[in-house]
This record gives C-alpha cells, structure tokens and sequence, in this order.
C-alpha cells in the first residue's frame, strides 16, 4: 500500500478537501485560515465560521491559492497557508510577528494536521510543500512564527503556528524573538 503524501495548492479541485479539513472538529474553530488576511474591521463584519469559510472560498473563486492540501492515500490529512506576507494584513500589528526588516517574505502562518494523522510526517511534508510552493512562485525568503517546543509541550491549540524543532530540521533559523516562546524564523531560498 502508497503510503506517500502529496500536497498540492488549494484550486477549486481541491475546495472538498479543504471543507473536510477545516470544518472538522477540534480543527481551526471556524477561523478558516482568515485571521491573519483581515483587517480588524473585516474581522468585526465577517460571521466567524461560516463568513470566514466564505471568505476563504471566494479567494480560492477568485484564483488565488491561500494554501495547500496534503493528501495520503486519496484522503486529506493536512492544510498549510503560505503567501506573501503582504496578504496577512494582521501580522503587521502583531508584536509577535511585526515585520523585522525590509526583506520581502512569504509568511507560513498555519500548519493544521488531522487530529488521526498527527505524527506521522504530515507537517513536515506541508513546510516543505509551502517552501517549495513559495519558491516557485518567486519567494526568496519564507518567514515563519512557531512556538518553541524545545522550551516545553505545546497543546493543539497553539501548535497551528508550527512548531520550533520542525522548522529548525527543515532549514529554518531564528531571526527575531519578541516573546519568550515564539520566535521569528526564517529560510533562506536559493
């Protein structure tokens, strides 16, 4: 039995996958991968869940690709947004994630693996989609802001950021460190 794991951008092919990832229980609590796109008024005029699923579909309507699927086995197991960060309007006002220089980035900002497929390599397989996706597209710089596992566990609830061992073992550095658990790292493409 394949037990390989394809990830693929999100076109409207891919919108059942998606569906199934992100209205799965326990997955991203209605925020359908909008936080970080929205304004803080867009936030207060968009219904959180179903506005935010619309929200997310009429970019993917429109032609944009707002993330990736993972797929094993012809099942979803995974989602990952990555974009330049000028998409994320809401990381600008983050001290977490406030811009550290001038450098044009694409920013990784969720990592979301189903709660039966975790551990499995799916994460991995979704940062080195979303690197190579980035790469593709023009991106010479990929930012991320993981919590630092290193220092402790990290409950689910947190770990849509990604996590600090991941994205060190997948070529990513610290650049910045603003809180003492999440710091702003970085990889360099060639």
């Amino acid at each position: 039995m394949n037990h390989t794991i394809t990830v693929r951008p999100v076109t409207i092919a891919e919108w059942p996958d998606v569906e199934e990832l992100l209205s799965a229980r326990g997955s991203v609590k209605g925020c359908w991968c909008m936080f970080f796109r929205q304004t803080p008024q867009e936030r207060r005029e968009t219904e959180w869940g179903e506005g935010n699923r619309r929200a997310l579909r009429a970019l993917v309507d429109d032609g944009a690709r707002p993330g990736l699927v993972a797929r094993r086995d012809g099942t979803p197991v995974g989602w990952v947004s990555v974009a330049p960060r000028t998409e994320y309007s809401r990381l600008d006002r983050s001290q977490v994630s406030k811009p550290v220089d001038d450098v044009p980035v694409w920013a990784l900002v969720c990592l979301y693996v189903g709660r039966e497929h975790r551990g499995t390599g799916v994460a991995r397989e979704l940062v080195r989609g979303a690197v190579s996706f980035a790469r593709d597209n023009g991106a010479r710089t990929v930012e991320a802001y993981p919590v630092d596992d290193t220092m402790g566990p990290v409950g689910a609830d947190e770990a849509f950021h990604g996590l600090v061992s991941l994205l060190t073992a997948e070529g990513f550095t610290e650049v910045a460190r603003r809180a003492p658990k999440r710091p702003v790292m970085r990889r360099q493409l060639a």
